[in-house]
């Protein structure tokens, strides 16, 4: 079975084509600023040859058109016909409570996911944009919406609740939600599967580290924590985030500085986090370079950004009782060796010894980043979260055609 994912942003659109039985992956790319000038498509065929096309891009359905002109196409692409596509499965971001798992696309789905609009205004549209233009380009391929929020859906109340009024998350679903599941679940899975223990015995800490980052508890199998929150403001320190902070210090800022509610909202969104501290830029890699550079407010934003992250180690290991794997993902948490060191220095009383050598050789791999004798395994696991959307859209597919 050949599927499309599709992951589509407010001014972007990502796609991978999978064979789901051979795990052959055909193709991939991005559609960049859509709606915008200097739109361009960025397509990688299986053997590796590249190529960037430009062209006018004004709405999601004429960039996904494009990008299956381009699949199709003879000097590019890599099927003969579209009929070759047998299902579309589709990043979600936002499924709320109303979605606890992947599920088929109809009509009942689709007002279910518009109805989480308000818990994710900039994602879930776009998300929704590309779910319209396949319908109307191929309105007879099954369509599956993979939710970045179903993993968490495992929490216990006493973790997702916040302590504000109940009649407040009874009327508007005001809770922890949390994010970044479908990789967090990815890196858990194949984790394991590396090391031959089974993902449903272990007590594990993932580490989601980009420009968005968060951090799950994993027991036995489940997500019993995580950092992000109702909104992918809350947690760790991020690029242009601030991650978890005193809301009367927000309210001290509304008042001093006379912002708006839109304002703050940007502020927290766009011009916090590591850019906000450093002043620098939000990219890891500008920052580091300044703070070996003698930039005090760089090395500071570091020292903030690791600490962060090596205190949510410690909580989390304090929540699951205990710790077996510690992964660490996304484009720092698989790139950045001493982001990783940092955050593991110290953590020898858990059981973490980690292995500096080792680990300073690795960018990008699958790794034991730990010292043969250390109780808790340290791994770096890139992340593949098209791989599990295409494999809950085949299964969802599949289960479908044989009822």
């Amino acid at each position: 079975m050949n599927i499309l994912v599709l992951n589509c942003g407010s001014s972007s659109i990502k796609y991978q084509l999978f064979n789901i039985e051979s795990q052959t992956l055909f193709a991939k790319g991005i559609v960049e600023k859509v709606g915008l000038k200097g739109s361009f498509l960025r397509h990688e065929k299986q053997n590796g040859d590249q190529v960037r096309l430009e062209g006018e891009v004004i709405d999601h359905q004429i960039g996904i058109e494009y990008l299956l002109g381009v699949l199709i196409s003879k000097e590019h692409g890599c099927i003969k016909a579209l009929s070759e596509i047998n299902a579309v499965g589709h990043r979600i971001v936002h499924g709320g409570e109303r979605f606890q798992e992947s599920t088929l696309i109809n009509d009942k789905t689709l007002k279910d996911i518009k109805m989480c609009i308000p818990l994710a205004p900039l994602h879930n549209p776009a998300n929704l944009k590309g779910v319209l233009a396949m319908q109307h380009l191929l309105p007879d391929v099954p369509q599956v919406g993979v939710f970045d929020t179903a993993f968490h859906q495992t929490m216990p109340d006493y973790t997702y609740m916040y302590a504000i009024p109940y009649s407040l998350y009874k009327k508007y679903g005001i809770r922890r939600y949390g994010f970044h599941g479908t990789s967090h679940y990815y890196v858990a899975r194949r984790a394991c599967q590396i090391l031959g223990v089974d993902m449903n015995t272990q007590k594990i800490i993932t580490c989601h580290l980009g420009n968005g980052s968060s951090m799950t508890a994993i027991l036995n199998g489940k997500s019993i924590d995580t950092s992000m929150g109702l909104t992918p403001v809350e947690g760790l320190i991020m690029g242009t985030r601030c991650g978890d902070m005193d809301l009367g210090a927000m309210t001290f800022i509304m008042e001093k500085e006379e912002l708006s509610l839109q304002t703050v909202d940007t502020l927290i969104n766009k011009f916090s986090g590591m850019l906000g501290i450093t002043g620098v830029s939000s990219d890891m890699r500008e920052i580091e370079k300044a703070a070996d550079n003698g930039n005090e407010r760089a090395i500071l934003g570091l020292k903030m950004y690791r600490y962060r992250i090596k205190k949510y180690i410690g909580a989390y290991a304090a929540s699951l009782e205990g710790l077996d794997l510690l992964i660490f993902t996304g484009g720092i948490g698989e790139n950045d060796p001493v982001t990783r060191e940092e955050c593991c220095k110290g953590l020898e009383y858990m059981g973490i010894e980690f292995d500096s050598v080792v680990n300073q050789k690795v960018r990008g791999k699958e790794v034991l980043l730990n010292k043969p004798k250390s109780k808790v395994k340290v791994m770096t696991i890139p992340t593949n979260e098209e791989l599990i959307i295409a494999e809950h859209t085949y299964k969802i597919v599949t289960e479908m055609t044989q009822s």
